[in-house]
């Protein structure tokens, strides 16, 4: 194994993570700045309501991306095992 193939794995590895955490990553950042704006406009400074909405929606984003995730996880490993004794070598 060369260096260059090291990093390569590991700078998909890392994309791959990083693609998969998207979603709820992305639900979490809006939920929080709409919630921010309301509390911001309202004067209700209560750290109880960022929190509860935020782990609704990324919770129900995860629900609503699983398949997707799964597939892509699924994809990778398959790839991966496939191309194990290439790797090797």
């Amino acid at each position: 194994m060369t260096p260059e193939f090291v990093i390569g794995f590991a700078r998909q590895a890392i994309e791959m993570t990083l693609l998969i955490s998207l979603p709820m990553l992305g639900i979490g950042l809006v939920v929080g700045i709409v919630i921010s704006v309301l509390q911001a406009a309202t004067q209700i400074q209560e750290m109880t309501l960022t929190f509860i909405p935020k782990i609704i929606a990324i919770f129900v984003a995860l629900l609503v991306a699983f398949p997707w995730i799964l597939d892509k996880m699924t994809t990778y490993t398959t790839n991966l095992f496939l191309n194990l004794p290439q790797y090797i070598r």
